[in-house]
């Protein structure tokens, strides 16, 4: 053995010390680091790229750098979510009937329960997309009624409006305006 190490101009205990503890400081810590990242990546559900991941640790007091951080989730092949597919499925059928628009972005209303707006959001959720609609009176600018579904259908819309029509009990026509998506719309005869 110190044949080789006097060949290789290593001194044997060096070469014992590697042999006793074959990591380096820098990977021990590169180790440590990756612990944080992965746990930095699953809590974001698998979307986060290095350069928020980054910002994660700054925020935790961790000082590297955002290659250091690229690199080490390129070699643990982490990546991020950079696009949704769209589920298969048929997509076409019977173009929408286009109701005119009576609201005309007059928003100011002077009494309650005259004119309701309408819209669905999603919400990114652990278990996949969860879909909002909600009713807004013009009047108070509060919420009369609102539905969530994991799947935007226009049951969604009809129950958030039910709702709004349950809490409130108009005595007379509401005016209900949407920005007449799919699930507002009805298909032509």
């Amino acid at each position: 053995m110190r044949r080789l190490c006097k060949m290789m101009a290593v001194h044997p205990s060096g070469y014992y010390a590697w042999c006793r503890d074959k990591l380096s400081d820098r990977a021990r810590e590169d180790q440590r680091l990756l612990g944080q990242i992965k746990h930095s990546w699953l809590e974001s559900g698998g979307v986060y790229g290095y350069r928020k991941i980054h910002l994660d640790l700054r925020e935790a007091g961790e000082t590297c750098g955002k290659h250091r951080v690229a690199r080490l989730m390129r070699c643990e092949g982490l990546r991020s979510q950079t696009g949704y597919r769209r589920r298969p499925g048929h997509y076409s059928g019977k173009p929408a009937v286009v109701s005119p628009n009576h609201l005309d972005r007059q928003f100011d209303v002077a009494a309650p329960n005259v004119a309701w707006v309408t819209d669905i959001t999603y919400i990114r959720t652990y278990e996949g997309w969860l879909y909002l609609s909600v009713v807004i009176d013009l009047f108070s600018r509060q919420v009369v009624g609102w539905s969530m579904k994991p799947r935007m259908t226009s049951d969604l819309a009809l129950d958030a409006l039910l709702a709004a029509v349950w809490r409130r009990k108009p005595q007379g026509c509401v005016m209900v305006h949407s920005d007449q998506g799919s699930q507002f719309s009805v298909s032509a005869p």
